[in-house]
């Protein structure tokens, strides 16, 4: 039925604030969003949301579609990833979840819980009371969700520095591996740099120490499959107990989807929290959500149903052409190198340090330039790692199918951004991140207001002005000029106050 007039008021309201955002269709933002460029699954997940909007996942018994919807997009997924039923093996069984990051934390505490079960002599549970901390062992670029998992979880994330090319090598992982390791994590590939990690020859030594592997394909798992001849990384590796793949990057699904497998039932069991200890409902929940929304579940359902093999093998073949164009065309423009030998749809661009200094291209004035004109590339900044060696600061730059249809707009883009800062000094925080602590600003505790304040000192946030400077560059080179914790607590307050209640 028609919506009444004070309705459409509050959808016109909405029509206004999405105009201040970043578009999400169209190619133009080459990060966060993933584009299938086709009108068709816009419409199709839309409907699919709207046919289970008054659904709540908590409890597939009483909402029998949601068990159905979660079976064949786990089913696809274990195709798809080489876990098919096993004969005389463990069997590959998953859950959907919202995201990557409830996919990576969930492998953690299913992780953490075997491990102290194992202490303990005792079948996994859900609350362990035993205070010990194992460790995490994974690359310097395994995703930021594994550093929460740790914080959230308590565990110790032993990261081990990666080459500047982004690739770790095997035996520097496998040589951190011990009794008190609960997981290693590789990723396929790493989302800053994508380098796919050596699974194969991880996965293989950690199961000679009885240590689960866990795969992060959150970004790779729904394109990897269709892109070519690869090194094994999926479950056709004995030793690989978890694959992440997210729903919501190369499944076009919205976001809040993506599908965790495990190998063994009794293993992913232990990912669920169940208790009957209270006067209420009993509780199972297979995620940390209770109550949760079926509609991206339902959305990626439809997509994957309507896609099947061919539909995702067609638009994956689209990326690669454009990702094979992008990075030729990157290594022709002087001054910038794509970092290392990347796998999949992405790939980040650093400065060229053999090109003369007058000639060399700072990635992040790089980016900047080529925001202003239209396309939005994702930066990255340095990263000092544990032995001292650094990583570059990079832009990053994520390929979907309607890349495509953007691509001659984009090369020119590219190239004249290059050409436009080409020889300009790359930013430096350093003189800031002194004259800060010369001033004693760091050394006293960041509460929200003495943050907000020192935000405001480099003009962010001031008002009702947008929340980050115009140019992006000088705010990347304090972040690697100041300490982790520091910019940590400041970037927390950025965000923070973006929700508060305005007067």
């Amino acid at each position: 039925m028609p919506l009444g007039a004070e309705s459409e008021a509050v959808l016109e309201r909405l029509r206004a604030l999405r105009e201040a955002d970043a578009p999400t269709h169209g190619g133009r933002v080459l990060s966060y969003v993933y584009d299938s460029g086709m009108a068709e699954l816009d419409e199709l997940a839309a409907e699919a949301m709207r046919l289970v909007q008054s659904v709540n996942g908590l409890d597939p018994t009483v909402f029998p579609s949601v068990a159905a919807m979660e079976r064949d997009l786990v089913g696809f997924a274990r195709r798809m990833l080489h876990g098919e039923p096993a004969v005389g093996g463990e069997d590959v069984v998953g859950t959907v979840t919202s995201g990557g990051t409830e996919s990576c934390l969930l492998a953690v505490k299913t992780a953490r819980d075997t491990w102290l079960a194992a202490q303990l002599g005792e079948r996994p549970v859900a609350q362990p009371t035993v205070p010990l901390r194992p460790r995490i062992v994974a690359p310097s670029t395994a995703h930021a969700a594994f550093h929460k998992a740790a914080r959230y979880f308590g565990l110790e994330l032993d990261l081990v520095p990666v080459g500047p090319d982004g690739a770790v090598a095997a035996s520097d992982l496998t040589a951190r591996l011990g009794p008190d390791v609960a997981l290693v994590v590789v990723s396929a590939p790493s989302y800053p740099f994508a380098a796919l990690d050596p699974i194969a020859e991880v996965a293989g030594t950690a199961a000679a120490f009885g240590i689960p592997c866990h795969v992060d394909a959150c970004i790779g798992g729904f394109a990897l499959p269709w892109w070519g001849e690869l090194p094994p990384w999926d479950f056709a590796v004995p030793g690989v107990t978890s694959i992440s793949a997210d729903l919501h990057k190369y499944g076009y699904a919205p976001k809040g989807a993506s599908v965790l497998l495990q190998r063994g039932r009794d293993r992913q069991r232990a990912q669920y929290f169940a208790t009957t200890r209270w006067p209420g409902y009993p509780v199972v929940n297979p995620t940390l959500l209770g109550s949760k929304s079926a509609g991206a579940l339902a959305a990626a359902w439809a997509i994957v149903q309507r896609l099947g093999d061919d539909g995702f093998a067609g638009l994956i073949a689209s990326c690669q052409r454009s990702t094979e164009s992008l990075r030729e065309l990157i290594a022709g423009l002087e001054g910038l190198r794509v970092v290392g030998e990347p796998v999949g749809p992405l790939f980040a661009v650093a400065t060229d340090d053999s090109a003369p200094k007058r000639h060399r291209v700072d990635p992040h004035h790089w980016a900047d330039r080529a925001g202003e004109l239209g396309f939005t590339v994702q930066m990255q900044p340095a990263f000092t790692q544990s032995d001292g060696s650094v990583l570059p600061r990079t832009a990053h730059l994520t390929i979907t199918p309607v890349t495509e249809r953007m691509l001659p707009e984009l090369r020119d883009v590219l190239t004249r951004a290059a050409h436009d800062v080409r020889g300009r000094r790359p930013a430096s925080g350093k003189l800031a991140a002194r004259a800060l602590w010369l001033s004693g600003a760091l050394s006293k505790p960041l509460t929200a207001d003495r943050a907000a304040a020192l935000l405001a000192r480099f003009g962010i946030g001031k008002g009702d002005a947008s929340p980050l400077p115009g140019k992006m560059a000088p705010l990347m080179a304090l972040i690697e000029a100041l300490p982790a914790e520091t910019t940590e607590r400041l970037l927390i307050e950025v965000l923070a106050r973006q929700s508060e209640p305005r007067e």
